[in-house]
């Protein structure tokens, strides 16, 4: 069985950019996968996934041309049902190991071996290996079917089916050449109507061969670059492409950079087969124009990388990825200059006029706007906002702030109802805050119209301040308490609302801002303001918070068990959690830990079975020598560790709590709780009450148990 390098190309018209890398890579690797299960690739090897606009390909190191035989063992049926009293086989043997193609000389070779209670009959044979042909053909339909396709397409083929020009197959783009070589072998593999050759395509215009013949399967990275003009790598394109917007941005000079945007990178990647970067220029009146707008439309619209100065300023240069290398290249320069010349100008169009009206003159357009048809309008949403704010910044700032809150909040949607925005949805706030500018309001209130958003995703910045905290929090709070009020709920992975990341924005507004703010009662100040719109969803939201603050503490690398240690208290302030986590672990590294949260799960039972119980503690009733003890200790440890928390240092107040082992495993020991005598009964338990206030102040330790 000789083992060669594979090589499988599918090469079809241009795929749908966004999603190149991702059909790319599963493609590649299901193919691998499929090899790997029928035994013609081995754990060892080793795959190179190619994706360009125009193909799919795959590279699979040391694969079979026929996979080895295996050893099989068929269980038959019982022996009773297979053999009659005499040993011979029954009908219902014979014909069991007819379907498998053997016949009664191999029941002597049959084997007996215990089957739950009964003994069974088992058939040895030796399944032959799938020769690649067949192995690769199921792999190459496995791959093709489990394709992360966005949308099928379907078309007729030509050539190659029963009734040219009306069969019809579907795929994500036309296909119209499929590559199989084994070593230099071609695998006589079909797929799509397409039979598997040893040629391809290169570059629509710049190929030096058509078509590029690939004499061997190592040589296909190689043969499409010299022959065909196409870097078929993904990464290795997007490399080159990296390096020449360095190079350009070099000889622009003036320390000049372009535009950092992975997005943006991956999907110029996927529209090129060979990069060729080229500097253009625009006129610097458009420079006037906010410099999110003009990169926006040159990044959205046309594909286009800004180059930005050494203080992240827009300059009027920015790169285009070519596919082609001219030797004059500047009729490609000069039409992409002229192409994205109108888009600046309606940049600018829209710019000028938007601001001949204020932000103010704007609310009323407010009402007209739906925002969800149980929640009314976006006018009807901003008085929502309005008072959520009001609330929040009467607790943290006083009239002041709430002054400025409302203000910010009146005018923070207003920039919806702009040209600009109108045209340009990603720029809802940013807008905002020049307009703000444009109309001669405060800073304060510039910035919190564009903070507002914020955090707009993960590891995203929060506002800039108080006033922006306050709208970013109604603003979320809104939202979440308005759609969680009519029953609109996020569910599996479809959240149209974005209320996970409005979830997560409060949490984290609330925790890094350190604010003396619950999201109790945050939630429960929210919920006046809708009125009789919503049902009350303040347990399902605080239920929804809850699992969004514990999921993010566990993936900032705590476990279940301190993150649920921790929030079973409901901590007024966020801010405090991480410094309780902290102390949580310093505890459970104590050799005292285990026992005393063991205790401690136990003083919980008793207390919960015991109902109501007053932690006063009368020393006459204490009578056994350990409860004497616990007593003492109590009134020696409590002290220090409570002045230790209040001074906010969690981690030596749980450490000092930790003397409190001994005495309370000999309390456990030598004491009845549940005395007979009422008086010694009730002045036990108040010493336990007394004890888990003492303990539990930081974190429920009995989670920890």
């Amino acid at each position: 069985m000789t083992a060669q390098n594979l090589l499988v190309e599918l090469f079809v018209e241009e795929l749908p950019p966004k999603a190149l890398r991702k059909l790319g890579d599963a493609f590649a690797g299901q193919l691998l996968e499929q090899l790997r299960a029928q035994g013609l690739a081995g754990a060892d090897a080793q795959l190179t996934a190619f994706a360009s606009p125009r193909r799919l390909a795959a590279h699979v190191t040391g694969v079979l041309a026929r996979a080895a035989d295996k050893p099989q063992s068929t269980k038959l049926m019982p022996v009773s049902v297979g053999l009659t009293a005499d040993g011979q086989p029954t009908p219902a043997l014979l014909k069991r190991l007819a379907a498998l193609g053997a016949d009664a000389s191999a029941v002597p070779q049959l084997k007996r071996a215990p089957d739950g209670k009964a003994e069974a009959l088992f058939f040895d044979s030796v399944q032959a290996g799938v020769s690649l042909a067949e192995g690769l053909q199921k792999a190459l339909l496995d791959a093709i079917a489990k394709l992360p396709i966005p949308k099928l397409m379907s078309y007729q083929l030509e050539s190659g089916c029963e009734l040219p020009g009306w069969t019809s197959v579907s795929f994500v783009r036309p296909a119209h050449g499929l590559v199989a070589l084994h070593g230099s072998e071609v695998v006589p593999v079909t797929v799509l109507g397409l039979q598997a050759g040893n040629s391809t395509q290169g570059h629509r215009f710049e190929a030096a061969r058509s078509p590029v013949v690939l004499p061997h399967a190592d040589r296909y990275a190689e043969l499409l670059a010299q022959d065909g003009a196409v870097i078929a790598g993904f990464d290795a394109r997007r490399a080159e492409i990296v390096r020449q917007l360095a190079a350009a941005a070099a000889q622009v000079g003036g320390g000049v950079r372009a535009i950092e945007d992975e997005a943006l990178l991956d999907e110029v990647t996927a529209l090129v087969e060979r990069p060729n970067v080229l500097v253009c220029t625009f006129e610097e009146e458009f420079l006037g124009v906010p410099q999110e707008c003009l990169i926006l439309t040159m990044k959205a619209n046309q594909k286009y990388f800004p180059l930005l100065d050494a203080d992240g300023k827009l300059t009027n240069r920015f790169l285009v990825v070519s596919n082609i290398s001219p030797a004059d290249a500047s009729a490609v320069t000069g039409g992409n200059e002229r192409v994205v010349r109108p888009r600046l100008a309606d940049a600018k169009f829209f710019y000028d006029q938007d601001r001949k009206k204020t932000l103010a003159a704007r609310v009323p357009g407010l009402d007209k706007v739906v925002y969800h048809n149980k929640l009314g309008s976006q006018g009807e949403r901003i008085a929502r906002v309005r008072a959520i704010a009001g609330a929040i910044a009467q607790q943290l700032g006083g009239a002041e702030l709430a002054a400025q809150a409302d203000q910010a909040a009146q005018l923070a949607k207003s920039d919806l109802v702009t040209d600009m925005v109108g045209e340009f949805p990603e720029l809802q706030g940013t807008m905002g805050r020049y307009y703000a500018l444009n109309d001669g309001l405060p800073l304060f209130v510039a910035d919190a119209i564009e903070d507002h958003y914020k955090p707009r995703f993960a590891g995203d910045a929060l506002p800039r301040n108080d006033v922006g905290v306050v709208v970013a929090l109604a603003d979320k709070l809104e939202t979440l308490v308005g759609m969680f009020g009519i029953g609109n709920l996020p569910t599996g992975d479809r959240d149209p609302f974005a209320l996970r990341r409005h979830a997560l924005g409060v949490l984290r507004m609330l925790s890094e801002k350190n604010l003396p703010l619950a999201p109790e009662a945050l939630v429960r100040a929210a919920v006046p303001a809708f009125g009789d719109k919503i049902q009350d969803p303040t347990e399902a939201l605080l239920g929804f918070l809850d699992e969004r603050l514990a999921g993010s503490l566990r993936e900032q690398g705590y476990s279940a068990q301190e993150v649920d240690a921790v929030l079973a208290l409901r901590p007024e302030r966020l801010g405090e959690v991480p410094k309780r986590l902290a102390a949580v672990r310093a505890f459970t590294a104590l050799p005292e830990a285990a026992a005393l949260a063991a205790a401690n799960k136990r003083v919980s039972n008793i207390l919960k079975k015991a109902g109501e119980v007053d932690a006063h503690v009368s020393a006459l009733l204490l009578q056994e020598p350990a409860e004497k003890e616990l007593y003492a200790a109590l009134q020696r440890i409590a002290p220090a560790a409570d002045a230790q928390f209040e001074a906010g240092d969690y981690t030596a107040s749980l450490q000092s709590l930790a003397a409190l082992r001994a005495p309370v495993d000999a309390f456990f020991d030598g004491v009845m709780v549940n005395a007979e005598q009422t008086d010694l009964r009730l002045n036990r338990q108040g010493l336990l009450k007394s004890l888990h206030a003492a303990m539990n102040r930081v974190a429920d330790l009995s989670r920890l148990a």
